[in-house]
């Protein structure tokens, strides 16, 4: 067409509602997480106002009311709501014209990219009478391509993805399950609560999903229409017998913008062309065009014997949903991607979440959340190994190999290089060994710093402090026999003539570093924990006091009028102020994570066992509370309702752990010399002590005398593993 009959189209962000209160809050200097707050009051409606959301939201009308300081930012607001904010690009919007773009309208040049970009937004670049084209470019076609590539060098077969059946039972199976994180379109929250009300078991079905998980039907009840008639709960209204074929897939719902037209075809007579005008002006709410269709429609029924009355009553309906209505072949072609990862992994597990996690390689937060996923839906991840991880996330024998792309500072040419290296000239055999290898410009410190905290050569020398430590020197040796190498200084057998300081590098004699500070450097690096979690044997140690794990928190069946009694244990990751006085503090575990408040006086109280990575057992009451997503959709969202009572770790074993068993190694019935001295050590309390002996032929318990009685200390249960004669430590209370 030529470069300058061509253009992409502008996009005008406007200080709606939420935005306006972030922009205002910002310039009046109130902190984020106070302006936050506020703007979280405002519903998820689409389009809503501030004045709306003062009318709808009784928590933002009262904070409005009561607060001084939410009042500014809202009066401020109020003024801005509506004004242009900032211009963008659309997404993938494009226009074409049979001349030069400026013949038609203005143009901008983007300051970075230097494209030429309309500036008549995508109405007005149609109202002018250009053709507009939307190219959709999806990181989900990726995903898809990696996974199948990945089944084939496994397997040496690939699945042909565009001829599965699409009535698969696997599929449909994972989707009623509603495990939908990394299904395409059908992986948050709402839309998986609005998945496990409907039971999708067709594939008609999804294309539904995709078109009603939209503000308009959400608010409108077309979504309560067709779930209940879908499960029999409901008769469908096909409002008159010629239209049956045309609602009978959507259960009466006229759910499509291709259903309007088809409506209007059969019950009125209309040509394809006057149905497209009739759709546009119901969707667009022209209303003197929808005026003049509306007598054209009902005329045109009544020739074809439909009751006048009734042909109005048609159009009305017609006119109520046809605002919300969706183009079907747009929802089709998005459901056939949807149900094409959903098939890859129902059957194809480990290659899919391999390519989910190789796309999120950047971004640490994603890949945390996926390995999250992976571990709820039973696939195993090994943790980095220089000997078998490659750059990105790889499937091997039912197994995910951790990639090392996702490693914070470690860089795409450092990992090809260290492939290249392991291919030529085989698996390495030490952290010295790969050293030689590789070429240490790529391969730099900060790399190989990074790789040693994340375990990549645990493999090799299970002692990171070592590696650490000695890596200056073993660096240091390496380059210069690579320099000797360069130089040709090489003796008749090959090697290096006169340089046999490499050979001699002995790394020094450290030990091993506490396995908190251990872990802890593994997460700066991955984001998480890969090799071992610093909460398991706490947890393992208090599982007869623990409620649940923290991801089965926002899974509680929880009825609105009767809160439910919770323990948990979790490692602190963060507090930060919150709304109206109070303290946020997060926490996580081996599972996943959730907030809780404090008011400020329980936060002075508790502050000093808050701090970061601190390991806590939180005693309260869960409630629920149900909200509209950023979709318009329903949610519902379970939360602390109160804190009784926070333990640290060490109060929480005192408190609770006043029987311990040590499973003795030995096979006699003497009491371990060990195990003498540890309970010496930690002095006289109330805990009771047994030994359990394992003898070939049989198992005995010894309770130990009230002389041997101990102070519970989660110290204790941590040395006592490192025992010669301890093989396991058991816990109970009472």
């Amino acid at each position: 067409y030529g470069k300058e009959k061509v253009s992409q189209i502008i996009t005008y962000g406007s200080m709606n509602a939420k935005a306006v209160v972030r922009d205002a809050g910002r310039v009046l200097g109130y902190p984020y997480p106070v302006v936050d707050g506020i703007a979280k009051l405002i519903p998820n409606d689409l389009g809503i106002t501030l004045t709306e959301a003062l009318q709808k939201a009784p928590d933002l009308k009262q904070l409005y009311d009561e607060d001084d300081e939410a009042a500014e930012v809202i009066d401020l607001s109020l003024k801005l709501e509506g004004l242009k904010r900032n211009v963008g690009k659309h997404a993938g919007g494009v226009v074409i014209a049979p001349s030069a773009i400026s013949d038609f309208c203005p143009v901008y040049v983007e300051e970075n990219s230097g494209s030429v970009v309309s500036q008549f937004d995508k109405d007005d670049v149609e109202s002018i009478g250009l053709v507009k084209f939307d190219f959709l470019g999806l990181r989900t076609l990726t995903i898809i391509d990696w996974a199948l590539q990945s089944i084939e060098q496994e397997t040496g077969k690939k699945p042909d993805i565009d001829n599965i059946p699409l009535n698969d039972k696997k599929t449909f199976a994972l989707l009623k399950s509603a495990k939908t994180t990394s299904v395409f379109q059908l992986e948050s929250t709402g839309m998986q609560a609005l998945i496990g009300r409907l039971l999708p078991d067709r594939f008609e079905d999804i294309i539904a999903l995709v078109a009603l998980y939209r503000p308009g039907p959400l608010d409108s009840g077309m979504v309560d229409t067709y779930v209940k008639c879908k499960h029999g709960l409901e008769e469908p209204n096909y409002m008159h017998e010629s239209l049956t074929e045309i609602l009978e897939p959507t259960y009466g719902v006229i759910l499509y913008q291709e259903q309007v037209m088809q409506i209007a075809q059969v019950l009125s007579g209309f040509t394809l062309g006057g149905a497209d005008i009739l759709r546009k002006a119901m969707g667009k709410k022209i209303a003197a065009v929808m005026e003049q269709q509306k007598q054209v429609f009902i005329d045109g029924a009544v020739e074809r014997g439909v009751d006048g009355n009734l042909a109005a009553e048609i159009f009305s309906q017609i006119e109520t949903f046809a605002g919300y209505g969706f183009n079907k072949s747009h929802s089709a072609a998005y459901a056939l991607v949807s149900y094409q990862t959903a098939y890859l992994k129902a059957h194809y597990p480990v290659h899919f979440m391999a390519a989910v996690l190789s796309a999120d390689l950047d971004n640490t937060d994603k890949v945390v959340h996926n390995l999250y996923d992976i571990k709820n839906f039973k696939v195993k991840v090994m943790p980095p190994d220089i000997n078998q991880s490659f750059y990105k996330f790889k499937a091997k024998k039912g197994v995910i190999i951790y990639g090392l792309g996702a490693i914070k500072g470690v860089g795409e040419g450092a990992i090809e290089d260290i492939v290249n290296a392991r291919e030529q000239g085989g698996p390495f055999e030490s952290f010295q060994d790969m050293c030689t290898r590789v070429n240490l410009r790529k391969v730099n410190k900060r790399t190989l710093e990074a790789l040693i905290k994340a375990g990549a050569f645990d493999v090799l020398h299970p002692n990171r402090r070592q590696l650490l430590v000695g890596m200056e020197a073993v660096v240091k040796a390496a380059d210069q026999m690579s320099k000797d190498r360069d130089a040709g200084q090489f003796d008749l057998f090959g090697s290096v003539s006169g340089n046999t300081s490499y050979q001699s590098v002995k790394l020094p004699e450290v030990a091993e570093d506490p396995k908190l500070e251990k872990l802890l450097a593994e997460k700066t690096v991955t984001g998480t924990f890969l090799s071992d979690h610093p909460l398991n044997f706490a947890k393992h140690c208090l599982s007869h006091v623990i409620t649940f794990g923290l991801a089965k928190f926002h899974e509680l069946n929880i009825k609105k009028s009767k809160p439910r009694d919770f323990r948990v244990l979790g490692m602190v990751t963060g507090t930060r102020p919150g709304f109206r006085g109070k303290m946020k503090v997060s926490i996580t575990d081996p599972s996943g994570g959730f907030e809780f408040s404090l008011s400020d006086k329980d936060f002075f109280e508790y502050q000093e066992i808050l701090h970061t990575n601190a390991m806590i057992l939180v005693e309260g009451n869960a409630g629920i509370k149900t909200f509209k997503d950023k979709d318009g959709g329903p949610d519902k969202e379970v939360f602390v309702t109160s804190v009784n009572q926070l333990y640290t770790v060490d109060e929480a074993v005192a408190l609770y752990c006043d029987r311990i068993c040590f499973v003795s190694k030995q096979h006699g019935e003497r009491l371990p010399d060990d195990i003498r001295a540890l309970l010496d050590k930690h002095g006289k309390g109330k805990a009771q002590i047994y030994v359990h002996y394992k003898k070939p032929d049989q198992k005995i318990n010894l309770k130990l005398s009230e002389q041997f009685k101990i102070r519970p200390s989660y110290l204790l249960l941590e040395e006592a593993l490192t025992k010669a004669s301890i093989q396991e430590v058991l816990t109970k209370s009472g």
